[in-house]
């Protein structure tokens, strides 16, 4: 098992509120409605959470601001990843996904890559 993770900056003329909602009610069922084109199995949105504490952190251990959220999606596989994305119905969807969190997402200042869980 693989996952794709995306860490989320919203574009900067949105609240954060109006970027989790968008992320939750709009982009997040369109997602789900789809996800069985490219094999997604498992689909997670954890939504940053507007709170003091994120600047503690930050400050405490000189980091950057942190994400708006970040967004997980499991696959059997690299190559099962590849396969959904590559069929026509893949690419189809892939740029119908890129087109929506165009509406929300800043890409420039977002990042995704792909991992693999070790639990301790």
């Amino acid at each position: 098992m693989i996952k794709f993770v995306m860490c989320l900056t919203r574009r900067a003329d949105m609240s954060r509120e109006a970027f989790l909602d968008y992320w939750k009610n709009r982009h997040g069922p369109f997602f789900m409605q789809n996800a069985g084109v490219i094999g997604a199995k498992r689909y997670l949105q954890s939504h940053t959470v507007s709170t003091p504490l994120n600047e503690g952190l930050r400050s405490s251990r000189g980091m950057l601001p942190e994400f708006d959220g970040i967004a997980e999606v499991w696959f059997e596989s690299e190559q099962a990843l590849v396969a959904g994305m590559s069929s026509p119905e893949g690419q189809k969807l892939g740029a119908a996904l890129h087109e929506d969190e165009a509406n929300f997402i800043d890409h420039a200042r977002s990042c995704a890559f792909i991992v693999t869980e070790h639990e301790f």
